[in-house]
């Protein structure tokens, strides 16, 4: 089923109005289904026929899948469900705008107990403070991390920014007993892992 046409029938709900335009018109601007539903509110706004119900039945469609997706990691053994994990920072990173860096917390059985966002950035750029990583792991009893952002370029390739402060978590965390197991770097359609790649 092409894009469109699902985004025909996301929008049916609305009352007196022709979808298939709007729907192709959303695809048009956003290029895909995923980019429709992730847009930000005030950009879905922009598009001419596009009201408040729709932006809200689309916002509902992002929050089912956000939702539906982190069900499948929360309170599991991460290293042992990697695709579930992979498919969650898709659908709630891969589409953003601006960048955003999370940490998932883990037990010391590696179940995710937590996943927080540390900071939100600009199209190209996130602050991290590698000593507000660990203390609120340390808060948490985390024994080990699994760090996660996106690059809204869409290509996943570290900058060597990312590779000093992977460094620096990396060093702080080791001192405090805890594990870093990954760098995942969250790309349009692809992901880059920093210990697949031998950056850790």
């Amino acid at each position: 089923m092409p894009d469109y046409e699902l985004l025909e029938m996301v929008l049916f709900a609305i009352p007196h109005i022709d979808t298939k335009p709007l729907a192709r018109a959303l695809v048009d601007t956003f290029g895909d289904f995923a980019r429709v539903i992730s847009a930000p509110a005030e950009r879905l706004r922009d598009v001419p026929g596009i009201g408040e119900t729709a932006v809200v039945q689309l916002k509902l469609i992002e929050a089912a899948a956000h939702r539906l997706a982190r069900a499948r990691v929360l309170n599991q053994p991460v290293l042992t469900s990697w695709a579930q994990l992979l498919d969650y920072c898709h659908t709630s990173m891969a589409h953003r705008d601006t960048e955003q860096f999370r940490i998932l917390y883990l037990d010391r059985k590696n179940v995710l107990i937590a996943d927080e966002e540390q900071a939100r950035g600009t199209v190209d750029h996130v602050p991290v403070y590698p000593r507000e990583v660990i203390k609120r792991a340390l808060e948490l009893n985390a024994s080990a991390l699994i760090l996660v952002h996106n690059h809204p370029s869409g290509d996943p390739t570290p900058s060597e920014q990312d590779i000093t402060v992977t460094g620096h978590i990396l060093e702080a965390a080791s001192v405090m007993g805890i594990t870093l197991h990954d760098h995942l770097i969250i790309g349009k359609s692809r992901e880059l892992s920093f210990r697949s790649s031998g950056y850790l």
